[in-house]
């Protein structure tokens, strides 16, 4: 069954006094894009991350956010940059007294300045990532489901439209079957018309006609290829392993030989059996689109 690209996964993980939470999001997109935004002080499993993503998501726009909450004590210790801090005040003092302003400087002002916070950043980078590893694959986990779930309901959508489509084109080879009959009926009235009496016509002049108009507005072939066209179709849907953009490309195919159907077809009734054909494949593609 195909997946669609959006989905939505998370999970949760405590670890060292901080509680983490993981949550993966997707929309469409033509390609492959991933992004991942953790906290600053474990930045570095960011590609690994990346890594995972990558091998389980094949196209569309991923973020991966990871924000964290404390919940008990750490083992992170946190220090005043006491030098940077003095030098900060004394900048803000010289520009006060510069500019003959207020000098009252705020010390809770001053730690929300760059670098003044350090911390000692004791966690153990290989246990963080293990523990955080089987946390990202179990949001995966989540977020795959929701895919292949939405996948579903769009894989019934399109297979409904396909069987419409299937019936039209079978109303289309019915009516074509007629078609130089039709036109032989046609071509006698009009010249009949046109002589106004008795005149034999003549049927090798008349055959030739047939003949010429019979090649042009033949579309058995369109008909043979749309045909295989949507058993096509219907197969890749229920491959697990068939792509958007390889539906996409089917569904060219598809429309072009509706497109040379309703140029070679000189009859109403497939006319109006290409224009409900030509809805339900812009519909499909529309679809199609969310497919990843």
């Amino acid at each position: 069954m195909l997946k669609s690209m959006t989905g939505y996964g998370r999970s949760k993980l405590q670890f060292d006094g901080k509680e983490y939470t993981i949550e993966i999001k997707s929309v469409n997109h033509r390609f492959i894009d991933v992004c991942v935004k953790t906290p600053r002080n474990i930045s570095y499993i960011e590609d690994k991350i990346k890594k995972i993503v990558l091998n389980s998501v094949s196209r569309g726009k991923i973020d991966i956010y990871i924000s964290s909450a404390n919940v008990g004590a750490s083992t992170e210790r946190i220090f005043i940059n006491k030098e940077l801090a003095s030098e900060y005040i004394r900048q803000l003092q010289e520009i006060a007294n510069e500019n003959k302003l207020n000098s009252n400087i705020n010390v809770v002002d001053i730690l929300n300045f760059p670098d003044i916070l350090i911390s000692n950043n004791s966690l153990d980078e290989e246990l963080l990532w293990e523990s955080f590893k089987p946390k990202i694959c179990e949001a995966l986990e989540q977020f795959d489901a929701m895919k292949m779930e939405e996948g579903k309901k769009l894989c019934e959508d399109v297979l409904k439209r396909i069987e419409i489509i299937d019936k039209n084109l079978s109303i289309i080879s019915r009516e074509s079957t007629g078609l130089v009959e039709k036109y032989i009926v046609k071509l006698e009235a009009r010249i009949k018309e046109i002589l106004k009496d008795n005149s034999i016509i003549d049927q090798n002049r008349l055959a030739q006609e047939v003949v010429i108009f019979s090649d042009k507005s033949s579309i058995e072939e369109e008909i043979t290829r749309l045909n295989s066209h949507i058993n096509q179709f219907k197969q890749m849907i229920n491959d697990s392993s068939t792509k958007g953009k390889q539906i996409d490309f089917l569904l060219q195919e598809m429309n072009r030989e509706t497109n040379t159907i309703a140029s070679k077809a000189n009859c109403l009734e497939i006319t109006k059996m290409i224009i409900a054909i030509k809805t339900e494949l812009e519909n499909i593609r529309e679809q199609i689109q969310n497919i990843e």
